[in-house]
């Protein structure tokens, strides 16, 4: 097996939209956007977005396709992504159930309203407008 993890070149943005058609069709931005990602034997198994908003960064999209879940594949290219991007604040939003997972690379819960309006506005969707009802959290 080949593993080969990297920031991806803006022309192989459409194989991270390929991967995030499992993860609610995200599309990707060359001009606001770094995409990481871990190749396995040529194929991308395990993405992570960082992407430049107004009121700062925001890491998202990190997903791991079914077939490649289970190889600490979504920790390591979080880490690279940290290395990368991470000269300043990252903000993310989590499921509840892994707020824990983003605790261990280093993310600490805050409170939503301390979260930067441009990255918040992103979830004006959930039930009155709180993250909590669609089961997400600035961790």
């Amino acid at each position: 097996m080949a593993k080969e993890v990297r920031e991806l070149e803006h022309e192989e943005f459409p194989l991270a939209e390929k991967v995030w058609t499992h993860y609610r069709g995200q599309k990707a931005d060359p001009a606001r956007e770094r995409i990481f990602g871990i190749f396995i034997d040529g194929t991308l198994a395990a993405t992570a977005r960082c992407t430049r908003h107004p009121g700062g960064l925001e890491m998202d999209c990190v997903f791991t396709l079914d077939e490649h879940r289970g190889h600490g594949y979504a920790r390591e290219v979080v880490q690279m992504l940290l290395e990368e991007c991470g000269s300043e604040t990252i903000y993310i939003h989590s499921t509840l159930p892994l707020i824990e997972f983003y605790g261990s690379l280093g993310f600490e819960p805050i409170p939503e309203a301390r979260l930067p309006e441009s990255i918040r506005e992103r979830f004006i969707f959930c039930f009155g407008g709180e993250m909590a009802g669609c089961n997400v959290a600035p961790p």
